[in-house]
């Protein structure tokens, strides 16, 4: 991106990761001056060799008076727990301070604008959405907080974006119109202060949306229902809600796995039960979101339906393999937790459940309700011992020390016991720094063992 409108103009850009670095280039290409810095001495080595030309000093020696602003990277506390000292540094000076997401739509302000938060599904619902409009727009870019940087885009008629609670505290006059908020759960409460501060930042979402614009939100949790409520009472913007799980008025939900859309005179339904990429209740919510952002946004029913079969999902996020001797295949590496492992183990059944690595706090001890659908555990890495203590004598399991002989285990067991949806599943509950680089390097390698069967 070549942010042209700030030519001349001189920006402090303070956070020098992926979006900060991005945010420098696309700066000096529009023919701006830059500011720049980072509490992390590895960003600004990576920065001095990206882009050598920068002027590179700490915040306290930049020309403030001559700021047209100050563009803070999303990690950088704007409030809780408390301000950064370049945020108090810009209102001294009374310099607005606004993020990546600003700058994008002062660059681009006739494209069209989607953009997806929530605590939970709005990577899954970014991409889907992404991937139906993929089949009628030509000119589409699509990421934010989920992979690049939105400053890394090129010029397009449309922009989805999954924006995080940090992205939406920085903007000023960005109007998406298309907003989609799907649920609340307690979450960065360090970062916002408290559920009242956390809420505050994700319905900036809907800030400066008119009339022709469209509210999406989930009803599934109280918060959010409430904020829905909210929001059709001011009567804004046009406001649609969804479920994943029951029926609403006027909105698209999902029930049994069978899409409903009320949005017209005559409802029209879907079967999801195939679609391998959006199993559970959890997927249910970010289809029917995404449903009605891509139908609003113009596409039809038959359409959509027929792109979201096609989806091939998130990497390492309950990715559905493929199935063998009638074994499914579910690399579901990026569950570093209990929390996220409970999706997997809520939409399967007859699972053979391959969990280890680094043990978060609790362990697995939250999802001893779902043991009864374990029918073996194999136990990798550090917390192997602590997890077999917690399994006890509810589920069978084994030691196996390593991913490639858990893989093996499991195979061999679930084709040898011949049950009817049986389930191989990379779900690990933990953290893969004992063995792995990361999750995405243990779900690469489940999908190198099943590829090689």
């Amino acid at each position: 991106m070549k942010l042209s409108f700030a030519a001349k103009q001189h920006y402090g850009v303070f956070g020098l990761g992926k979006s900060g670095l991005a945010t420098v280039r696309a700066l000096l290409a529009g023919g701006a001056e830059v500011s720049a810095w980072d509490d992390n001495p590895a960003h600004i080595a990576a920065l001095q060799q990206a882009l050598p030309h920068c002027q590179l000093m700490p915040a306290d020696m930049w020309p403030w008076t001559k700021l047209a602003a100050l563009v803070l990277s999303p990690g950088v506390p704007l409030t809780h727990p408390k301000p950064h000292p370049v945020v108090m540094l810009a209102k001294a000076q009374q310099i607005p301070i606004i993020g990546d997401l600003e700058l994008l739509y002062r660059a681009m302000p006739k494209a069209r604008y989607i953009a997806v938060t929530g605590t939970n599904g709005k990577s899954t619902t970014t991409s889907l959405i992404g991937h139906c409009l993929a089949s009628v727009e030509s000119s589409l870019e699509v990421g934010g907080n989920l992979g690049r940087p939105v400053l890394d885009f090129a010029p397009a008629n449309a922009y989805v974006l999954e924006a995080s609670s940090y992205q939406l505290e920085l903007l000023a006059t960005t109007r998406f119109n298309i907003a989609l908020l799907l649920n609340f759960s307690p979450d960065h409460l360090d970062r916002h202060g408290d559920m009242a501060g956390y809420i505050a930042a994700k319905r900036n979402i809907f800030d400066r949306q008119q009339k022709t614009d469209v509210a999406i939100l989930g009803v599934d949790d109280p918060a959010s229902a409430a904020l829905c409520r909210e929001l059709i009472a001011a009567a804004q913007q046009r406001v649609i809600p969804i479920s994943g799980n029951a029926p609403v008025k006027g909105g698209v939900f999902v029930q049994n796995a069978i899409l409903h859309n009320r949005l017209g005179e005559v409802e029209l339904t879907a079967s999801l039960a195939d679609i391998k990429s959006l199993q559970g209740a959890h997927n249910w919510q970010n289809a029917a979101a995404a449903y009605a952002a891509v139908f609003t946004y113009g596409m039809t029913h038959e359409a959509i339906i027929a792109a979201m079969r096609q989806f091939p999902g998130l990497a390492h996020r309950m990715q559905w393999l493929g199935e063998r001797q009638g074994v499914q295949y579910v690399n579901d590496s990026k569950a570093t937790n209990a929390d996220a492992a409970e999706k997997a183990l809520l939409t399967y059944d007859n699972i053979y459940w391959i969990i280890g690595g680094v043990q978060k706090e609790g362990g697995i001890t939250p999802l001893a309700r779902y043991f009864p659908k374990i029918r073996h555990a194999y136990l990798i890495g550090e917390a192997a011992l602590a997890f077999a203590d917690t399994l006890g004598s509810a589920v069978a399991h084994s030691h196996c020390g390593t991913l490639e002989q858990a893989f093996a285990a499991a195979r061999n067991d679930a084709e040898r016991d011949g049950v009817k949806g049986a389930v191989v599943l990379l779900s690990p509950a933990c953290a893969s720094f004992d063995q792995f680089r990361n999750f995405e390097e243990r779900g690469d390698e489940f999908i190198t063992l099943f590829r090689g069967m």
